[in-house]
């Protein structure tokens, strides 16, 4: 195999056949690209889980360990195994300059840095040893404790820090406020609102232990706490005028403290039975309360806010999940570590694995095929969740963990759409009502499949699914035309600047990446354009383009990961290879294509766009780059050739690719993910495709 650093030589340095416009299927070319090829599936399959789905893990930073220290601590296990594992894992991945970073190669993260010192410091180092040293120089130099955000704030109060004052008011009343009023909290993002509704409990009872002195981190305070600058989402500007919703916001948040104070809260009771019934009945058919880390976080704390104990069910099924989000490892002095994951992506893993061995010319019948299919049919919702109060739509759709029945997501149903479409499971689905579309019909065709496991799912059964799941899309497609993740319309921007806001989260509007995804998997089934549907969708895909031809990608890292969706999505519904759009979205590509042939951009570009495609040179954002070019009609250009030769060059033997790069997005500016499996099925994906768009070309 080629060296991986001839890779990294600029293109005139190698051979003048390079630099022509070859297919794929050239000989020598040919060759290592079919072997490239067999060796990822080849890692596809022995890593296929035994009922069919595949799941990688899916990496954050040390906030997860330290939130995790600073539960344990707060139940007083701060010195449990568990705890020390954990804390082990924050200082290996310690800065050399003290601090904590969001993302290899970021900057110092205060909040991050702050919760990691206080975790390490529980858990019985010294504060006088060298890492809490430089840690606790570096965090000084960033702001100090002073800094930190309102989730850090509340873990800082439960243990005693400083005052629940000094965090946003967080009532519990919020909950009964009613669907149609401007505030309620079916206007906030999804994941805002698991976070919030325990939070509440847990700001009603303001639990706090108190630790020794020696146990504290006053250390880290530049100001009194009473001095803090005030909270705000990152990025945020305040708007002028006599009346704007930051004053608003922060003049409700003093009354409510005020209130509060008062006792003035006469429905406090029904407000936290009301919040307490919400709370528990999302335990329902869920891996945790959303289904990710910092509410069921918040569960525990709000469930023994309201008198459960550690060893009920309840808590106990909390605590379990966060264990089923443990994996192990070891560090340099060989002692073990533990690192934890915020969710799990089984779902989002298995769709475009399926779509990647697809490509690669791999399709029903195959049984490694068949049962990642049938695994994700058994995964669809049958049952209304939090959407269903803005979408009147039968429920259909797919989740991004193992159970997450309240929370169907756009990108997910999507993903599983196309997979099951492209491994021959489905055909053009159109969405008039049938009877297999009724919920009695799709529940006797479930219980058939459960009762049946051996046998494959009947071809209607797969129809159905996907039919439901269109009809599903087409109703979740927001008023701009475009689509967000959970629900529908909740781009309410005026609660950005609700002090609790700073986690840049708290609505999920529409996005570019998202919505072209959505074209992708509508295109299948004829609606294109001349659709209304696709009409307003792409003219919000062209209203949201970039002056220099890209666009914003919210899911992933970041401008490249947004315009490789968007023109596969373009071209999906029919818009032409020189459309003006394409074009520039094309050459933007391009031009930031790197001297190895790769692409790479840093989460950086978030918080500074003039960095936008810059970055280490990753495989999976080459695989999307590529995978934008090709569907924007440059498949024949030397610059794909050179991307494909970069990821044959770059493969491992094991038919993987080296990938330490968080290429996914969590909240931008916030938190970002290192999905373990995207530098093995998206270079699939760019391999395969191009492979197979040579062999039209050829034939």
């Amino acid at each position: 195999m080629t060296n991986p650093q001839d890779a990294l030589a600029p293109p005139s340095s190698r051979s003048a056949t390079t630099a022509q416009r070859r297919s794929p299927a050239d000989g020598e070319l040919a060759e290592s690209l079919d072997a490239a090829i067999d060796r990822t599936c080849q890692w596809l399959v022995e890593s296929q889980h035994a009922d069919g789905h595949w799941c990688g893990e899916l990496e954050g930073d040390t906030i997860l360990e330290s939130e995790y220290i600073l539960l344990l601590a707060w139940m007083g296990r701060e010195n449990s195994d568990i705890a020390h594992r954990a804390a082990r894992y924050i200082l290996q991945q310690q800065r050399p300059d003290g601090g904590w970073a969001m993302y290899p190669g970021g900057d110092v993260e205060i909040s991050g840095s702050v919760k990691a010192y206080f975790a390490l410091k529980l858990n019985g180092h010294d504060a006088a040893s060298e890492p809490m040293q430089r840690a606790r120089r570096a965090i000084l130099a960033h702001g100090g404790a002073d800094a930190v955000n309102s989730f850090t704030r509340f873990y800082l109060a439960l243990l005693g820090q400083i005052s629940y004052d000094h965090c946003p008011a967080v009532p519990p009343e919020a909950v009964l406020l009613p669907d149609w009023f401007p505030v309620n909290i079916y206007q906030i993002s999804s994941w805002s609102r698991t976070i919030l509704v325990p939070l509440a409990i847990m700001w009603a009872s303001k639990p706090v232990r108190r630790l020794p002195p020696e146990l504290g981190i006053e250390e880290l305070f530049i100001k009194p706490p009473e001095e803090w600058p005030p909270l705000r989402c990152p990025g945020l500007k305040s708007s002028g005028g006599l009346f704007t919703w930051e004053r608003f916001f922060r003049t409700l948040d003093r009354t409510l403290k005020t209130c509060e104070s008062l006792r003035l809260r006469p429905l406090r009771r029904r407000a936290l039975a009301v919040a307490k019934a919400w709370m528990l009945d999302r335990f329902e058919q869920s891996d945790g309360l959303g289904a990710i880390f910092p509410p069921i976080i918040w569960c525990v704390v709000a469930l023994k806010c309201l008198g459960y104990d550690d060893d009920s069910p309840e808590v106990r099924s909390c605590l379990d999940e966060l264990e089923a989000l443990h994996l192990a490892g070891e560090n340099e002095q060989g002692e073990t570590t533990l690192r934890l994951q915020p969710c799990k992506s089984p779902v989002w893993d298995t769709a475009i694995s399926l779509r990647a061995l697809a490509s690669a010319g791999r399709r029903q019948g195959d049984k490694a095929i068949d049962r990642a299919c049938r695994w994700l049919l058994e995964k669809e919702v049958r049952r209304p969740g939090d959407w269903s109060l803005k979408v009147k739509a039968e429920p259909a759709g797919w989740y991004f963990e193992y159970n997450n029945e309240f929370y169907p997501d756009v990108d997910d149903t999507i993903m599983v759409m196309m997979a099951l479409d492209e491994c021959g499971c489905t055909g053009s689905l159109g969405v008039s009502q049938s009877k297999a579309d009724s919920p009695e019909e799709a529940r006797r065709q479930a219980a058939a499949i459960s009762a049946k496991h051996d046998a494959p799912p009947t071809a209607e059964a797969y129809h159905a699914a996907c039919r439901r799941g269109l009809q599903w899309i087409l109703a979740m497609q927001n008023s701009d035309g475009g689509w967000g993740a959970f629900d529908k319309d909740n781009d309410a921007e005026f609660l950005c600047y609700v002090p609790f806001a700073d986690h840049n989260a708290m609505i999920d509007p529409s996005w570019p990446d998202i919505t072209a995804r959505a074209l992708e998997a509508l295109a299948p089934h004829d609606i294109r354009q001349g659709h209304p549907a696709v009409e307003r969708s792409l003219a919000y895909l062209r209203q949201h383009q970039e002056e220099d031809g890209a666009w914003f990608g919210r899911w992933g890292v970041n401008y490249i990961y947004g315009t490789w969706q968007v023109l596969v999505g373009l071209r999906a519904a029919g818009v032409a290879v020189d459309d003006e759009a394409m074009v520039r979205g094309a050459d933007w590509l391009v031009r930031c294509q790197q001297p190895c042939g790769g692409w790479g951009e840093s989460a950086d570009s978030y918080a500074d766009p003039t960095l936008r495609g810059q970055g280490v040179p990753t495989a999976s954002q080459t695989a999307w780059a590529l995978l934008g070019l090709m569907a924007a009609g440059r498949h024949h250009d030397v610059a794909v050739e050179r991307g494909a030769r970069y990821l044959i060059d770059t493969q491992q033997d094991d038919g993987g690719w080296q990938e330490t790069e968080f290429t996914g997005t969590g909240f931008p500016r916030v938190f970002y993910l290192r999905y373990h499996m995207y530098p093995i099925y998206f270079p699939l994906l760019a391999l395969a495709t191009w492979r197979d768009l040579g062999r039209r070309r050829e034939s």
